[in-house]
């Protein structure tokens, strides 16, 4: 369980950032984008994307291949299954509902 709960932080982590975001949106919307159309696509700075990419890929929601002087990067969604179950234990309609003790049993 506690490797699962570092698998899913280090996904959310990997996530937690608009630029990351953007990316994501990006490769989903154009499926084997090359690197140099990202940083045109997400108007950062070409290092700056780099790191972005770096750490999603370090995360594994993403792929890079080298193809000639370019890397075209594209999403794993199978990385992403373990937060996508965790989230969704959170949203069953079990999760919300609250058991609030009834005054009877507090007295």
């Amino acid at each position: 369980m506690q490797d699962t709960d570092i698998e899913i932080a280090d996904l959310a982590k990997a996530l937690a950032h608009p630029a990351r975001l953007r990316i994501l949106r990006l490769l989903l919307a154009t499926p084997g984008c090359i690197g140099g159309d990202i940083v045109d696509a997400v108007g950062l700075a070409q290092s700056t994307v780099s790191e972005h990419l770096r750490i999603l890929k370090a995360a594994g929601v993403i792929t890079g291949e080298i193809s000639g002087p370019r890397t075209c990067y594209a999403l794993n969604p199978a990385a992403l299954e373990p937060l996508a179950e965790f989230i969704g234990t959170l949203t069953a309609p079990s999760a919300a509902v609250c058991c609030m003790p009834d005054e009877k049993e507090l007295s």
